[in-house]
Order: C-alpha cells, then structure tokens, then sequence
C-alpha cells in the first residue's frame, strides 16, 4: 500500500499527510508533456540536422558515383572536398545543437515517460555518429576505415526515418 507524504523543507518526509488524496480527486495527467521547443530553437534544430545530412549524402553521392576520368586515373569530383567540408562545420555546429537538446529537450522529455524509446535511440545514434565520424577523421587504420564508413554513412542515411518515429510516435497516454 503506497502512502502519500507530505515534504518539508529541502524535500525531507514528514510523514502521512492530513490532507491524503481521496477518490473525489480528478485523476492528474499520468504522462505530463515535456515543454516544445521554442519556434527559433526548432528551425534552428531543423536547420543543423538538414544541412548535417544534405551534406553527408551530396558527399556520399559526389564520392561514389560522380568520379572523375582524369589523366592520371579516377579522380574525386571537385565538390566532393567542399561538400565533406560543409558536413564537418555542420558536424560541428551539431555537437552545439546537442548541447542545446540536453539542457533543455531531453531532461523534460525523460521526465515526461513519453517517447522514450525513441528518443533514446535518436541520442544513442547521435553518439555514434559523432564517435565514428571522429574516428573517420582522426585514425588512418586502413582495416578499420572502410567499415567504420559504411557504418557511418548508413546510419546517418537512417537519422530522418528515425526523428520521424520520434516526432510522430504515439504517446502511451492518447491510447
């Protein structure tokens, strides 16, 4: 049997409250909403997130499928460097952006119970990401490189179908 408490100063239990909720009480909301995003803090979120992946996949198609015939054998098409560039400053901009979401989206969101498991997919993917990408930059292992890529690029193909499981998922309460 589960007793309510009344809390004190600095959230210390004073014991049984006088005033236990009884039946006659409306039932409170079970899953209480975690606080959106404000409308600038969502473009800007949008904004990261479509740049970071419309760079990653001009560079995945400039890099396999647009070589280049040159004197001297296949070479890169030239916007494959820009685009890689462009990717790694939106990569960049988004390590920001999940700085932004752990202060202020993601805390209110665990606290909510709602879309939890996707939410958790969402920043495990992100942590991935930002691990193998890092490692696709910083270490040459010429047997790890071309795993660690497709891995990398597969995933980051994936991150929209995932943030719109997460956007739209069903929440346990509208059942």
């Amino acid at each position: 049997m589960r007793r309510e408490y009344e809390t004190g100063v600095g959230g210390v239990q004073l014991g049984p409250s006088a005033f236990s909720p009884g039946k006659s009480r409306p039932a409170a909301k079970p899953f209480p909403r975690a606080p959106e995003l404000s409308r600038s803090r969502t473009l800007t979120v949008y904004s990261i997130s479509l740049g970071l992946w419309g760079t990653g996949a001009v560079w995945l198609l400039l890099h396999y499928f647009f070589v280049q015939e040159g004197p001297f054998g296949p070479g890169p098409h030239p916007l494959e460097f820009w685009s890689i560039a462009a990717h790694g400053a939106f990569a960049f901009a988004s390590l920001w952006l999940i700085g932004l979401l752990w202060s202020v989206h993601i805390p209110a969101g665990w606290r909510s119970l709602r879309r939890r498991w996707s939410g958790s997919l969402m920043f495990g993917l992100a942590a991935f990401l930002i691990l193998s990408g890092y490692l696709l930059y910083y270490f040459g292992d010429a047997d790890l490189k071309p795993v660690l890529s497709v891995l990398h690029w597969g995933m980051g193909l994936a991150c929209p179908a995932l943030f719109l499981v997460h956007r739209f998922a069903r929440d346990p309460a509208a059942r």
